[in-house]
């Protein structure tokens, strides 16, 4: 998928790289992006640990796309319910994953996080009470 339309993905960062697990990351990349062009980036602190509210920090700042390694269920459920698409499972440079992303590359096995075992990303049939369920607008990629 080519990024055509302005979009704010976020990453969460750790040392230049995706952060291992994103409910307990301290950094985020937000990075504007339009027609697969880079338009702007800005560093966030992280400093929200109730998930709750981590949630409503993310789409407070109006991001459409959170690109991150392991994500706990009800973490990635309030942000696909906040409309945030969730992409999950990722590993590798910010860099490298970003241009990744926005060149339609992203599905490739060198950024799949080790352990998953080529298990598909969002290979999580549904949530908690059928909700939550990965292709519903904003859901898990």
């Amino acid at each position: 998928m080519h990024v055509c339309s302005a979009m704010k993905v976020a990453i969460p960062t750790w040392h230049g790289r995706v952060s291992p697990v994103f409910d307990v990351a301290k950094q985020l990349l937000v990075v504007v992006v339009e027609g697969g062009v880079e338009v702007s980036r800005e560093d966030q602190g992280l400093d929200e640990m109730d998930l709750p509210r981590r949630a409503g920090r993310v789409a407070e700042l109006g991001v459409d796309v959170l690109i991150c390694g392991a994500i706990s269920a009800p973490l990635e459920c309030m942000l696909v319910s906040a409309g945030v698409r969730v992409v999950g499972h990722v590993c590798g440079p910010v860099k490298e994953v970003l241009e990744a992303f926005v060149t339609g590359q992203l599905t490739d096995t060198a950024f799949l996080m080790p352990g998953c075992c080529g298990r598909q990303r969002g290979a999580r049939r549904r949530h908690r009470g059928g909700r939550c369920r990965p292709g519903t607008p904003g859901g898990t990629v």
